[in-house]
């Protein structure tokens, strides 16, 4: 076959491909599936009684007046002050750190049984001697945060390192490369599938230790609001921030994902 009919054949394939009914397409099961479930419980949800359930039409009037209001934008920005300093110390922190320890055998031998334990342990056990040890402001739930985040970032930026190609590092040395360039031209580019991956999970796993710090701290957050309005009965008003941290784990993880595709395309290459 000769060139020229490769290229019509892919042309054509790619064809077929747009032509695909939307019903068939990876979206309409995504949200498709979605919708049904929040049809299944408007219907039903009326039936159950309101002090220990609600239904979507009257979770999302009670948005709205949170909203208008202003006391749902009020707590988010302080949820949103505590994840992001959190992840943003995961981060800077995880990263070398696993470099680090893929690198130097030592330093691998030394560390490796602490942060094993640390990450075996359930953190939620650790909040109250955080708190008792940090206060209950905002320093303790940034400290909360990190420790739920740093790990998935710290394991997987690690494994990333350790699987680079030998070939790559050689090539490296032979061109007289240091070990900074290596890091930045070679460990950090191969491992950054890795990185992107754990700072997914990392982010799941920061929004949970933040609603717990919330609950254990200062009256503040997200978290705050779920235990007001839960003690008062209030369904509508305690599905709120419930929802508002599902969209926001959703956004984060989806724009990570976006933006890993335009720095690393080659990480998808093959999808």
């Amino acid at each position: 076959m000769s060139v020229i009919e490769n290229v019509n054949a892919g042309v054509a394939k790619r064809k077929e491909k747009k032509a695909a009914p939307f019903w068939e397409s990876a979206a309409a099961y995504r949200y498709g599936f979605v919708a049904l479930i929040l049809i299944v419980w408007e219907i039903t949800g009326p039936f159950i009684n309101p002090i220990f359930f609600s239904y979507p039409s009257k979770i999302a009037v009670a948005f709205v007046k949170l909203s208008a209001s202003g006391e749902l934008p009020y707590y988010l920005g302080q949820s949103l002050e505590v994840m992001f300093y959190g992840m943003v110390f995961a981060i800077i922190v995880g990263i070398p750190m696993a470099v680090a320890m893929a690198r130097v055998r030592k330093l691998d031998w030394a560390l490796d049984l602490p942060i094993n334990a640390l990450y075996a342990t359930p953190m939620v056990a650790l909040v109250p001697l955080l708190v008792l040890w940090f206060g209950i402001y905002l320093k303790a739930k940034i400290i909360v945060v990190f420790l739920f985040a740093v790990f998935p970032v710290l394991i997987n930026t690690y494994q990333g390192v350790r699987e680079c190609d030998k070939s790559l590092l050689e090539v490296a040395r032979s061109y007289r490369s240091s070990e900074r360039w290596i890091w930045r031209d070679v460990l950090l580019p191969f491992a950054l599938p890795y990185i992107a991956a754990g700072i997914r999970l990392a982010i799941g796993r920061g929004l949970v230790g933040m609603v717990i710090a919330e609950f254990y701290t200062t009256i503040s957050g997200l978290g705050f609001m779920i235990t007001r309005y839960a003690n008062v009965f209030e369904m509508d008003k305690t599905f709120v921030p419930v929802f508002v941290l599902m969209i926001l784990g959703i956004s984060l993880t989806t724009g990570l994902k976006w933006l890993e595709a335009r720095i690393a395309p080659w990480s998808h290459a093959n999808r």
